[in-house]
């Protein structure tokens, strides 16, 4: 890290109520023609459409940033006045006064460290989901956000859709009753995980930066197709496995609708075997919530597994999902579904943004506001003008976005505990203090909060 980039990081990491900005909006005159000035950090995969979308919805692209070269060329001919970057604390030591807000794209392990610095230098955010990759970067972040004022939005784009709002508004209205049961079931991994390291190293590609690539996460050597391209995410080191890529997205609506918190208890319950440095190829983790304004405590259960692997992926029982299967004619691969005292509903949209809605009485699913009990809920949460449109207008003053780390960093917080449970192993439940960050039995646990990081990438908070 270079000199000036550190006494940036100590300054800005105390946050004070002098320092902050009066409101979350871009002032006018921090460039004379107002336009919001993006820098993009990590330009390929999903990072490709989340610099574009910054660019349609009026942002210019100041700065792109990407460890591969032949990534950040490729973006560099959409926008050729951009200046350009592999180490994205490079970029904000040249170019701090030039930018007003960021997105962050990379791979999972370097979301908090892109994230925190631009935040502790003021900047606005845009996070790829899961908005960080551990627990204490996920509470940082989302504390940064509230101290710093500032415009934020996590990368799960079903949060914009009128479908998943109007789950949410069933729900609070008591379409179903009272929750008691909620169980999300994912078909990923869809990449390579449930396996050790392998041996050896390979040559490392000129246009890529390994050490770059590494950043926070404990050197070691290349090898060639294995981590880059996206091939990262069933590391633990680099990714969060299928919880970190799905959950934000198929957990977001009943999160919401369901109003958790912190559960109490956390436990891997089963999983096809265990391996030191990937996540298994499938599992089961159960979380325990407590009761809430009026509602009675609930289990949540987390299934995943790729279905066309040579074994069986865990997934709930058959009876429990009978109403479902009868709907969809199949089991369906993955699917959400929320159980009431009164009822069920059921979403087999990864996002949210569709469901059914079946009472005790009625003899099958029917569809979202086709239930006759949900005409009389009234709309509630404010529509979408669109994802990325609501980072903007909250930039400029407007209604915070629907997915800003406020919420986003307490839903990723809730997802990673599941990640902790997984690298705990098998039938070892956690009891978890969620304010606190820690387990009230688990040393190991509480351990796992927070990453070991390589020297000279370290959030200095």
């Amino acid at each position: 890290m270079k000199p000036s980039t550190r006494r940036k990081f100590l300054k800005n990491s105390g946050i004070a109520a002098s320092s902050v900005f009066a409101a979350p909006a871009i002032v006018s005159g921090q460039n004379l023609n107002s336009k919001i000035r993006v820098a993009c950090i990590g330009v390929g995969g999903k990072g490709d459409s989340d610099t574009k979308n910054a660019a349609k919805e009026g942002g210019e692209i100041v700065a792109l940033c990407d460890v591969d070269t032949n990534t950040l060329d490729r973006m560099h001919k959409n926008f050729p006045k951009a200046a350009k970057f592999q180490d994205f604390r490079e970029m904000f030591d040249k170019m701090e006064n030039d930018i007003d807000a960021v997105t962050v794209s990379t791979p999972d392990h370097m979301h908090g460290c892109a994230g925190i610095l631009a935040m502790q230098l003021g900047k606005h955010a845009y996070v790829q989901k899961p908005l960080t990759q551990t627990v204490w970067e996920a509470r940082t972040m989302r504390d940064l956000a509230r101290e710093n004022k500032l415009a934020t939005q996590m990368g799960n784009q079903g949060s914009a859709s009128d479908g998943l709002r109007r789950g949410v508004e069933l729900v609070h209205g008591g379409v179903i009753g009272k929750p008691q049961e909620l169980h999300v079931w994912s078909n990923r991994p869809i990449w390579p995980q449930g396996f050790e390291r392998p041996e050896g190293e390979d040559p490392v590609p000129e246009n890529l930066d390994w050490d770059l690539w590494l950043g926070c996460a404990q050197p070691r050597p290349f090898k060639k197709g294995i981590y880059h391209t996206f091939k990262w995410r069933g590391w633990k080191d680099f990714g969060t496995g299928a919880l970190g890529d799905m959950a934000c997205h198929t957990v977001n609506m009943p999160f919401r609708a369901l109003k958790l918190g912190y559960p109490e208890r956390i436990e891997c319950e089963f999983s096809s075997r265990e391996f030191s440095e990937t996540y298994p190829k499938s599992s089961r983790v159960r979380f325990d919530f407590p009761a809430r304004e009026g509602w009675p405590p609930l289990k949540f259960y987390w299934y995943e597994g790729k279905p066309d692997e040579n074994f069986f992926p865990i997934r709930p029982y058959p009876d429990l999902i009978r109403n479902v299967i009868a709907a969809q004619g199949k089991f369906p691969t993955s699917g959400a579904l929320i159980i009431g005292d009164e009822g069920e509903m059921y979403s087999g949209n990864d996002y949210g943004s569709s469901f059914s809605i079946k009472r005790h009485d009625d003899e099958k699913y029917v569809g979202g506001d086709k239930h006759e009990m949900a005409k009389t809920i009234e709309q509630s949460i404010p529509r979408s003008p669109g994802h990325v449109r609501e980072w903007f207008d909250m930039m400029k003053g407007g209604a915070p976005a629907y997915s800003n780390f406020e919420i986003a960093g307490y839903l990723t917080e809730v997802i990673l505990l599941g990640c902790i449970a997984q690298n705990i192993g098998e039938g070892r439940p956690i009891r978890w203090d969620g304010p606190n960050m820690k387990s009230i039995d688990n040393e190991e646990a509480s351990k796992l909060v927070k990453r070991e990081y390589r020297d000279g990438w370290a959030p200095q908070v």
